[in-house]
């Protein structure tokens, strides 16, 4: 079993694009509580210590990308942004377009309730790798092997403005003119299960405001609350 696993590391490794010195670190890495508590006799560590680690390296690392991004974006735009892209949600993403559920160590419990699956679980060993890789081989090496994992979604959320909280801004702009919350209503689906397209609109006092559609609808949702924000601003222009 641990002759398979290791040989799975080096697929791991290629997938991230580092390949380490020291491969105990990406073993600990890999490593959940569950599993070292189940196995203290082939597990020495977890991984939430190089979690720790990782989330500052991480921010440090997309701070910096953002800082030096053509644009020169305010302090509060980066704020956001960075805000946007270190959370569970992305960082999970990320860690299943690398496959990385399937290279970790679980216990039976998280196992058999489908933690290879779980976002937290995969977001926290993100965290870990990136930590693991700044041990290994310092700062340089970390920042190239996040940048790598995260290049697509940096450009893509400054470019289409994906980091404003809409919903949240929605609510409070509705609460303050209108005195009563949003409503968010599907009101379309479209594809299989698994591609689905939902179509979401928002309204207020009985009016529609605003219509998004996305691929889940959670994205629809944002996506309609930034179209309420926008036809609810120029209403208030022309009065």
């Amino acid at each position: 079993m641990l002759v398979s696993y290791s040989k799975n590391l080096e697929i791991f490794e290629k997938a991230i694009g580092y390949s380490f010195n020291d491969k105990g670190l990406l073993t600990e890495a890999l490593t959940h509580r569950s599993f070292y508590h189940e196995n203290r006799d082939v597990a020495s560590s977890y991984n939430e210590r190089l979690e720790f680690l990782g989330d500052s390296v991480l921010g440090l690392v997309i701070v910096e990308d953002i800082f030096n991004y053509a644009s020169k974006l305010t302090e509060s735009v980066m704020a956001k942004i960075k805000s946007y892209l270190v959370r569970g949600e992305v960082l999970s993403e990320i860690a299943n377009e690398i496959s990385l559920g399937e290279y970790l160590r679980l216990g039976k419990g998280e196992e058999d309730t489908g933690g290879r699956r779980k976002k937290s679980i995969l977001a926290d060993a993100m965290e870990a790798v990136f930590g693991a890789v700044y041990l290994d081989s310092g700062y340089a090496t970390a920042r190239e092997v996040i940048i790598g994992l995260f290049r697509g979604k940096i450009s893509n959320v400054i470019t289409s403005g994906q980091y404003h909280d809409y919903k949240t801004e929605l609510q409070e702009m509705s609460q303050t003119l209108f005195g009563v919350l949003p409503e968010y209503k599907v009101t379309g689906q479209e594809g299989d299960e698994h591609r689905k397209t939902y179509t979401v609109d928002v309204v207020i006092s009985d009016e529609k405001f605003g219509r998004g559609m996305g691929r889940s609808k959670k994205e629809a949702e944002t996506k309609a609350a930034g179209e309420a924000i926008r036809k609810i601003t120029e209403r208030s222009y022309r009065q």
